[in-house]
C-alpha cells in the first residue's frame, strides 16, 4: 500500500506546488481533483480542478505524469464527486458528461481509477432511486470498461445539512445497496471507494464490510469520525447524523485503524491509502490544513508498508 490524499484541500495550490509538498511530506500517492473549472460547485470540499479534463491531451497527458514522476508521486485515482442522479435532467446530463470526460481523462493519462458518488434524489424513496440508477449507470460503466478503466463509488450517504434532507444524494451508504448494484452491474470496472468513517455513524460494521466486499474495494479513503454523544442524545438517530457526526482525520475519531488496515491486508488489498481532510478543526488556515496532513500521516504510516 502508498499513503496518498486527494488534493481537493489545497484547491489554491497548482498541481506540481501539492506533488512537492507530498512527496516531501511522506506521501507518495495524490488523488487528484477533476471538478469542470467552471462547475460553480460551493459544497465544502468541491469546486477544485487540479487536472482539467477539458483540456486535456496527449502531449499535456504525459507533461503531467512526468512532473509528479520527478517528484515520486503517483495518481491513485481521478476524483470527482457530483450527484450523477440529480433530480434535475439538466443538472444530471452535464455532470453525466463530465463524469465521462473524466474517465476518458483517466485512459488518456494511465490511471485505472476514477472516484465518483452514485447519486442520489434525497426526496424519494430507495426504491426509485434504484430505478434511476439501473437507467444511469449501466451506461457510465459500459464506457468505463472500454475505456479501460474502473469506476469506484464512495460510500457517503452525502447527508450533513438540510438541503441533502432526508435521503441525502448518494445512494451507495450501505451494504444492502451495495449488493444491489453489483448485482445490477457484474462489471469488473465497478466497484467501492472505500471510507469507513460513513459506517461508523450507521452503525455498520466496517471489518466486517470489507470482508464481504473485499474484491470490489478498488480504492481506500482514510477519514476518521467523532460521534458527539450530546449531539446524539439531543437530536437522536432520526437526525441522520446531522448535530452528532463530526467527520475527523484518522486517529481523532472512533475508526480504529489497526483493525481497519488489517482487514484490508486480509483481502489482499494493495492500493492507495488516500487520507480525505475534511476536519473543519484543521481548516481554518493553510498552516492547519498542513498539520492536520501531518496527523493523518503520523496516525496512518505504522501500517502501510
Amino acid at each position: 500500500m502508498k499513503l496518498g490524499f486527494i488534493t481537493v484541500p489545497f484547491g489554491n495550490w497548482p498541481l506540481e506546488q501539492v506533488a512537492a509538498w507530498a512527496a516531501g511530506n511522506g506521501f507518495g500517492m495524490l488523488e487528484i481533483a477533476c471538478w469542470p473549472l467552471e462547475s460553480g460547485d460551493r459544497r465544502r470540499y468541491a469546486g477544485v480542478t487540479h487536472v482539467d479534463v477539458d483540456a486535456l491531451d496527449d502531449a499535456k497527458a504525459a507533461e503531467i505524469n512526468a512532473m509528479l514522476a520527478a517528484h515520486g508521486i503517483e495518481i491513485s485515482a481521478l476524483g470527482y464527486y457530483p450527484n450523477n442522479l440529480h433530480p434535475d435532467p439538466d443538472h444530471r446530463r452535464a455532470v453525466n458528461e463530465h463524469t465521462r470526460k473524466v474517465i476518458a481523462a483517466a485512459a488518456t493519462l494511465g490511471v485505472s481509477t476514477v472516484c465518483t458518488f452514485v447519486g442520489r434524489d434525497p426526496s424519494r424513496n430507495l426504491p426509485e432511486n434504484m430505478a434511476e440508477f439501473h437507467d444511469v449507470w449501466p451506461g457510465i460503466v459500459g464506457y468505463a470498461e472500454e475505456c479501460g478503466v474502473r469506476i469506484a463509488i464512495e460510500n457517503c450517504p452525502m447527508i450533513f445539512s438540510y438541503d441533502e434532507w432526508p435521503g441525502g444524494t448518494n445512494l451507495a451508504y450501505s451494504p444492502a445497496v451495495w449488493r444491489e448494484m453489483f448485482e445490477a452491474i457484474p462489471s469488473a470496472s465497478f466497484g467501492l471507494n472505500f471510507d469507513p468513517s460513513h459506517l461508523v455513524w450507521q452503525m455498520i460494521d466496517y471489518e466486517r464490510a470489507i470482508y464481504e466486499f473485499g474484491e470490489h474495494i478498488f480504492h481506500v479513503h482514510a477519514k476518521d469520525m467523532e460521534i458527539r454523544r450530546d449531539g446524539l442524545y439531543d437530536h437522536g438517530v432520526m437526525s441522520l447524523g446531522m448535530g452528532w457526526q463530526v467527520p475527523r482525520l484518522p486517529g481523532l475519531g472512533e475508526v480504529r485503524w489497526d483493525r481497519f488496515m488489517s482487514a484490508l491486508y486480509a483481502v489482499g488489498y494493495d492500493g492507495g491509502v488516500i487520507v480525505e481532510h475534511e476536519d473543519r478543526q484543521f481548516e481554518a488556515t493553510e498552516e492547519l490544513v498542513i498539520r492536520g496532513f501531518h496527523v493523518a500521516r503520523n496516525a496512518l504510516v505504522p501500517y502501510v508498508v
